[in-house]
């Protein structure tokens, strides 16, 4: 059973999610702005259901002080229309964003998606859970960890997941399409930028490689590629 820990202040909401969510098999856990959700936050937590338009402490800037901490995945609750609060999650690590109003199958679906990826750790090879090694990055997909020669990397699960599917298809063209059906779980709709933002994050993490090279490349119209030794 998954333990969800549910942060909006709408009351009404929060009480006709938790019915739905309980009846769905999952534990919930509710809180009605940012302070009580982080004091919330433990190991238990699988995932994180967040809003951002909060009092006395938004989701934006419990999501900030989230990841100083903890890699809990977050599933962002945005109002319709504010992309600029959807980038702003993800830049800050947010695992996806659910514009509102939205419907329970979609939530369900979205939520299922981002427990599937980062509790195996995303895209499994072909003996399983094996470890993906890759030009000194090493990820054990059992343990939730990534190594680049012996120190670790800090890696949301979706993160770990984008960089599993890329070190499977080194030098293939990935178009957004196939990245966000099989790393985020659902088709890529117009104007989504969930799959830019994770591969900026993910670039971000990625310390230099020794032939200077850059670790993703983007070909303008055709997707992303990983760069292999020359």
């Amino acid at each position: 059973m998954a333990k969800i820990l549910l942060v909006d202040d709408d009351t009404e909401l929060t009480s006709l999610l938790t019915d739905i969510l309980e009846m769905e098999g999952f534990d919930v856990v509710e809180a009605n702005n940012g302070e009580q959700g982080l004091a919330q936050v433990n190991d238990s937590v699988d995932l994180i259901l967040l809003d951002v338009m909060m009092p006395v402490m938004n989701g934006t800037e419990m999501l900030r002080r989230l990841r100083e901490k903890h890699a809990t995945p977050v599933l962002m609750l945005t109002a319709k229309g504010e992309e600029i609060d959807r980038v702003l999650g993800l830049e800050l690590g947010a695992d996806d964003y659910l514009p509102k109003p939205f419907s329970d199958r979609e939530l369900l679906a979205r939520m299922r998606a981002i427990l599937r990826r980062t509790q195996s750790s995303g895209p499994t090879t072909k003996s399983g859970q094996d470890d993906l090694t890759y030009q000194g990055i090493t990820i054990y997909p059992g343990r939730q960890e990534v190594l680049c020669k012996g120190e670790p990397i800090d890696m949301t699960g979706t993160e770990l997941a984008l960089l599993s599917y890329f070190i499977q298809n080194p030098g293939k063209i990935i178009a957004k399409d196939e990245l966000s059906l099989e790393v985020l779980g659902k088709r890529l709709a117009p104007f989504d930028r969930a799959i830019d933002m994770h591969v900026s994050n993910l670039r971000k993490k990625l310390p230099a490689r020794e032939d200077g090279k850059a670790w993703i490349k983007t070909l303008r119209g055709k997707g992303y590629l990983l760069v292999e030794d020359a």
